[in-house]
C-alpha cells in the first residue's frame, strides 16, 4: 500500500463538477492498493497517520498529530501510486489492486480514521477528480506499508 501524505491549510475534491469532499487544516492522503493489501495493511497505516507528529507546534517545530491540531483527513483514491516505470516511458499498473479489491481497502483505511476520532472526508472511488490543496510547509510524506508494517518517507 502506497500512500502520499500532504499538511495542507485546506484541500477539496471535485467529481463530476461538484465538490465531494472537503476539509480545512488537516492532510490530504492518497491512497494506492496493491496487490497483497489488506485489511490489516489498511488499519496499520491509519493508526501510523492518525499519530502522525508532522504539525508545528508553538516554536515551529513538528511536534503535534492530528488530534492536537483538531486537523481532519480528506482521503482520496490513486491507483497511479502503484505504477511501475521500468519498462519504458508509459507506466504499467500490473501491482495495482483490481477496483472490486481495492474499494474495501480504501473504505476500510477511512473508515478506521474515523474510528479513531478522526473527521474524514473522501474522494469518490473510481471516479475522474479534481483536487484543490493547498499545501501547509510544503510538506508531503510518502507511506509504504508492507507486511502490516508502515514505513514513512520524508
Amino acid at each position: 500500500m502506497r500512500l502520499v501524505i500532504q499538511r495542507v491549510s485546506r484541500a477539496e475534491v471535485r467529481a463530476q463538477g461538484r465538490v465531494v469532499g472537503k476539509i480545512g487544516q488537516g492532510l490530504l492522503v492518497l491512497v494506492g492498493a496493491e496487490r497483497g493489501d489488506d485489511g490489516v495493511a489498511a488499519e496499520e497505516a491509519a493508526r501510523k497517520i492518525a499519530g502522525l507528529r508532522i504539525f508545528e507546534d508553538a516554536q515551529a517545530k513538528m511536534n503535534l498529530a492530528l488530534a492536537d491540531v483538531g486537523g481532519g483527513v480528506l482521503v482520496v483514491s490513486q491507483f497511479t501510486l502503484a505504477a511501475d516505470f521500468s519498462r519504458g516511458r508509459r507506466p504499467g499498473f500490473e501491482k495495482a489492486l483490481p477496483a472490486s479489491e481495492a474499494r474495501p481497502i480504501y473504505e476500510h483505511f477511512a473508515k478506521t480514521l474515523e474510528i479513531l476520532g478522526i473527521p474524514v472526508a473522501t474522494g469518490a472511488f473510481g471516479e475522474k477528480m479534481e483536487v484543490e490543496l493547498v499545501n501547509d510547509g510544503p510538506a508531503t510524506f510518502v507511506m509504504t506499508v508492507e507486511s502490516g508494517e508502515p514505513r514513512v518517507e520524508g
